[in-house]
């Protein structure tokens, strides 16, 4: 059983690396494209654009900000909004450029208010289903990205909302930030993997009293139960977790690319299994490092007592 799993992963892993190393430049969010795959970014969203996609540069080359920016709806989950987000999390994927995505609100005071109500209240009761559907195969592919993803709360993740940050690997909340799966509020339940992403990540019982209850934690008691890996004292221009996201992808950008992905991927893929075959993942994944120039480079820096210098090859 563990070698069958431990092919089957080296195989996804290799389809997934070679298939990011094969990703064209691709067009997505604010930009303007220049010569062959050197782009400069526009920093702010556009008037009326919902999200903004910035690929940042300089000493944070590498590091790419989705932005939301639906302020009348609080940055509400709406079928637009979907979309958008879900081109972008395509494009990131496809290129091996992108070190990690932070994934934050342009409006302040709020991170996700959830779905779109107004919206849904239009809808016939046979679209919410396959509304629903897409909107939890947009987080799914969020979780799956290959980087590390980084969800920056600075205000309110509530119940589509907080799904969107509890698929990202790191949560980081302003203290001031407010958090909860509150559906059963409306007699439903969370329906974009609250259900099974909040208990992996803070326990089984006390997900079920957070759900039971549809209860909003603040930052602070969001760190306590682990849901967030960092609480920061919310700032004057209220972006104060996204600052400390910054300051994280920072830590990340320096590291191989291809051993975090890989990384990553034997962490998310053995933590659903026995022990056993959780170190056979491992060792498909350590497998994928190996022939890199990127491990040649890692001793050679070593070795002349200098700073690597990777470029995910």
């Amino acid at each position: 059983m563990a070698l069958l799993v431990r092919c089957r992963v080296f195989s996804q892993a290799f389809r997934g690396q070679t298939a990011a190393l094969d990703g064209a430049c691709p067009l997505v969010g604010v930009l303007h494209r220049s010569a062959g795959c050197s782009r400069r970014y526009s920093s702010d969203a556009k008037a009326g654009e919902e999200l903004s996609v910035r690929y940042l540069d300089g000493d944070d080359s590498g590091i790419v900000v989705f932005g939301m920016n639906r302020p009348k709806a609080k940055n509400a989950i709406s079928m637009n909004l979907v979309k958008l987000l879900s081109d972008a999390v395509e494009s990131v994927k496809k290129n091996n450029k992108v070190r990690s995505v932070i994934l934050c609100s342009k409006v302040p005071g709020v991170f996700c208010a959830g779905a779109d109500l107004k919206e849904r209240a239009k809808m016939h009761q046979s679209e919410v289903g396959p509304f629903v559907a897409k909107a939890r195969a947009l987080i799914t592919e969020l979780g799956n990205l290959p980087m590390p993803t980084i969800a920056a709360i600075d205000g309110a993740a509530l119940g589509g909302g907080l799904e969107l940050s509890l698929a990202c690997d790191i949560r980081i909340a302003a203290t001031s930030a407010k958090m909860g799966l509150v559906e059963t509020k409306l007699a439903i339940i969370p329906g974009a993997g609250g259900t099974q992403r909040l208990p992996r990540t803070i326990g089984v019982s006390l997900a079920k009293e957070l759900i039971f209850a549809a209860r909003v934690i603040d930052g602070s008691e969001a760190k306590a139960l682990g849901l967030a890996n960092h609480a920061v004292e919310q700032n004057k221009s209220g972006d104060a977790a996204y600052l400390r996201a910054l300051d994280l992808a920072r830590e990340f950008n320096p590291q191989g690319p291809i051993a975090v992905r890989m990384a990553k991927l034997a962490i998310n893929q053995g933590i659903e299994v026995d022990l056993t075959t959780g170190l056979a993942i491992e060792d498909a994944c350590y497998a994928q490092v190996i022939p890199t120039k990127d491990r040649l480079e890692g001793l050679a820096a070593f070795r002349e007592k200098r700073p690597p210098r990777f470029k995910g090859e």
